[in-house]
């Protein structure tokens, strides 16, 4: 197993995702999060595990397509991103709501 620098690895980890579809994996005990485009599923688990003290038992990515957007005649895109479900072991969990 690689051993990975725990600032390098916080960097990856952008944003929790809290949506409908998100809140409905929290069941299935499976968190969404943003995160580097670059970042790979072993730095990903890596990162999830150091930054929250749980164990991850999968890592499933996906990068959606870049939509169109124009502003007058100029077409540009919105940038790309990567998201990333994490599945945690049994009677794990991180505190996405601590106060409620």
């Amino acid at each position: 197993m690689t051993e990975y620098n725990p600032r390098d690895l916080a960097d990856l980890v952008l944003r929790p995702i809290v949506t409908e579809k998100a809140t409905l994996l929290l069941e299935q005990n499976k968190y969404v999060f943003d995160v580097q485009p670059k970042a790979t599923k072993p730095e990903i688990k890596a990162a999830i595990e150091s930054l929250f003290e749980v164990k991850v038992i999968g890592v499933n990515t996906l990068r959606p397509p870049r939509k169109k957007r124009r502003v007058g005649r100029f077409i540009g895109y919105k940038p790309q991103y990567k998201r990333a479900i994490v599945t945690l072991a049994e009677g794990d969990s991180i505190g996405l709501f601590p106060d409620v």
